[in-house]
């Protein structure tokens, strides 16, 4: 078992990995790593209001606009009226660049000969700590973004 210092030098590393090819993966589409991010957040979470699009990426007014502009102009989402409120406008996914699955594969390919090696109680674990580590960290990013507002 690690220290606590070798656990957190370990999970920095690999928060830091995967930001890394995250940003990589992007910049291989033709894409910056928050237009990436945005495209995924909202393929996660459906159509978002350009202002819940821009909470959700950590960018202010003018950095989402130009977020979707670049978005809508590659094809990836479109601008529709609110079903709810045609007053609104949300950001709709609409596709996802034609490489990432490509640029993608290769990793996916890697973790999962990695999860073959986890016996399902192992993997009911993990999956377990992803779900709620997920919800840690955006919790927790919502409440930066309140007490530490831009």
């Amino acid at each position: 078992m690690s220290t606590p210092a070798e656990a957190s030098t370990i999970y920095r590393r690999y928060l830091s990995a995967l930001m890394l090819h995250g940003h990589a993966s992007a910049k291989s589409c033709g894409l910056g790593a928050t237009d990436l991010y945005a495209l995924n957040t909202l393929e996660l979470a459906g159509p978002l209001t350009p202002g819940e699009l821009g909470a959700r990426t950590g960018l202010t007014t003018g950095p989402t606009t130009r977020l979707i502009d670049r978005l809508e102009q590659a094809g990836y989402v479109r601008r529709a009226a609110d079903p709810t409120d045609r007053r609104k406008v949300i950001v709709e996914p609409i596709g996802q660049p034609a490489e990432l699955d490509e640029v993608m594969a290769p990793a996916r390919e890697q973790i999962a000969q990695i999860l073959r090696g986890y016996t399902p109680d192992q993997l009911k674990v993990l999956f377990d700590y992803f779900h709620r580590a997920a919800d840690a960290y955006q919790h927790t990013a919502e409440q930066l973004r309140t007490t530490h507002p831009s």
